[in-house]
């Protein structure tokens, strides 16, 4: 399978500015055969709190990704805000006959930046099924909480984790990403934003980690698109190295 991350410089709060500027993406990666674009955490609006401004109520961005899908023959995901009496953070994957794949809901608001008071936290986790791999979705601040990846490697060949990373804990990112890779024996594909929202700097680093740890798509700081190929052989990894089969979760649910 051919994947595209799409380290987009979000403009904050500008949404149409931001999907004219993903079409381009969209249409260049239909030109290069991508089976499957990811966009960051909230696509196209950036990491903001004003969901009188950011949120949906008629599921707009869905419809406009939908028919950009289907346009251009290529699946994508991407992040969005329902706005409701409790506002959801989003990341929904749509194919190429603008079928909805996969939709997940945050499970865990950023509290530090106020997320919490704003949104309402996700209650199910979510995977889809695309050619022939399984995949989970997770958003930004899910990855410091390893549980939620160990439920999904459970299933799940890839994990996606969305994100609006700031440059500030852009290490942490780095090492969070390789841990969850290693721990679960699955690829991770962690798709971050660039530039600068209000006062905060987003650096990038998208990577796609392979399930021993080895980081085979490292984006740094570079905007735009990147694309590579990736195989299923995740089975084959573990294989190798069977450490699941020694996890004893009937043993860890002591401590909970």
């Amino acid at each position: 399978m051919k994947i595209a991350l799409c380290q987009l410089q979000i403009q904050y709060e500008c949404k149409e500015e931001n999907l004219k500027t993903a079409e381009g993406y969209i249409k260049e990666a239909s030109d290069q055969k991508v089976d499957l674009i990811l966009f960051p955490e909230m696509s196209f609006t950036g990491f903001s709190m004003n969901t009188l401004k950011t949120g949906e109520e008629q599921m707009e961005t869905v419809n406009v990704m939908k028919q950009l899908a289907e346009k251009y023959q290529v699946a994508i995901g991407f992040g969005w805000v329902k706005h409701q009496k409790n506002c959801e953070n989003h990341y929904t994957v749509v194919d190429a006959s603008g079928k909805t794949l996969g939709d997940y809901i945050k499970i865990h608001p950023f509290s530090f930046a106020g997320e919490d008071e704003v949104f309402t936290k996700g209650q199910a986790i979510s995977f889809f099924q695309y050619q022939g791999m399984t995949f989970g979705i997770t958003i930004c601040y899910d990855l410091r909480f390893p549980e939620l990846y160990q439920r999904l490697s459970e299933e799940a060949d890839a994990i996606i984790v969305a994100a609006n990373w700031p440059k500030v804990r852009v290490a942490q990112w780095d090492a969070l990403l390789q841990a969850r890779a290693i721990e679960n024996q699955s690829y991770i594909l962690g798709v971050n934003c660039t530039g600068t929202q209000e006062d905060t700097v987003y650096s990038g680093h998208g990577k796609v980690i392979a399930p021993d740890g080895t980081v085979v798509l490292d984006l740094k700081e570079d905007a735009g698109m990147h694309i590579m190929d990736l195989d299923n052989d995740v089975q084959v990894y573990r294989e190798k190295f069977p450490m699941k089969q020694d996890r004893r979760k009937a043993f860890y649910k002591n401590f909970y």
